[in-house]
């Protein structure tokens, strides 16, 4: 019943949704906003900030009326096997913020971020961008390295990092990808190679990925466009309460019996 209650909360902050409207915190910062631009939403809920299970839910938006609906049936998620923590997007994390996430803390990083590119093992005709990757290519997560952050031929690059993950993995959990664009500016411990993956068959949390099955994966690779500016909108139900309702509360978009219990 409570991850009922959330998908519907989130389902009508979105149908609502401005793009010309600024979340705020209660020191007047701008939290988040969404990009004019954007027409395609991942939209990832967990329980609390500590819960590896979560769910996600894929909005469009219809560039008449400017409102988002529900694409498809929500997908069931795991998230870093510590939940979640606020990371570094297209967001401020706020001031009074609890969870942060961290290199090597099992968290995955809350907030809006753009997406990058899809991957695999395999070419995939989509309307996105995607490449294929070779065991030779590595995801840096050495924050002593230049290349920190950042997914590298390891045959064409003066290697200076002790720490990575191979892009082409002995199982299947990266056959398909898409990376998230957490921490772009390389920051130093900030955690890094965040991306949307296929699930381990045993359901345990993530390293702070979000990994799901393959079909509902390859499904969402074939939806999403680059020219519809994907993003990419992870939060606890608390966070949501707390940064999304006040956009209501705060504009002329609020419906009668919207109500958070």
């Amino acid at each position: 019943m409570k991850m009922l209650f959330l998908m519907g909360l989130v389902g009508l902050c979105l149908t609502l949704l401005h793009a010309d409207i600024q979340v705020k915190n209660d020191q007047n910062q701008s939290v988040m906003r969404l990009p004019s631009q954007t027409r395609q939403l991942l939209v990832v809920t967990t329980p609390d900030w500590n819960t590896k299970e979560g769910i996600l839910q894929r909005y469009a938006r219809d560039d008449v009326n400017r409102s988002w609906s529900k694409v498809g049936e929500p997908i069931s998620v795991v998230l870093g096997r510590n939940g979640l923590g606020w990371g570094l997007g297209l967001h401020t994390v706020p001031y009074d913020a609890q969870h942060i996430k961290q290199e090597g803390d099992g968290r995955s990083p809350a907030g809006l971020f753009s997406l990058g590119h899809g991957f695999g093992y395999n070419d995939l005709s989509i309307a996105f961008p995607y490449q294929t990757y070779r065991r030779t290519d590595h995801c840096v997560d050495d924050s002593h390295s230049r290349w920190y952050n950042q997914i590298v031929d390891s045959t064409k690059v003066t290697r200076d990092y002790n720490s990575f993950e191979h892009m082409r993995l002995r199982n299947n959990l990266y056959e398909y990808g898409i990376t998230v664009n957490h921490n772009p500016e390389q920051i130093p411990q900030a955690g890094s190679c965040i991306f949307i993956h296929i699930r381990s068959h045993s359901g345990k949390g993530t390293a702070g990925c979000t990994a799901m099955q393959r079909d509902k994966l390859l499904e969402i690779l074939s939806w999403l466009r680059e020219d519809h500016y994907p993003l990419l909108l992870q939060l606890p139900k608390g966070a949501l309460e707390k940064w999304i309702r006040p956009l209501f509360e705060e504009s002329h978009f609020v419906q009668k019996g919207f109500n958070v219990q």
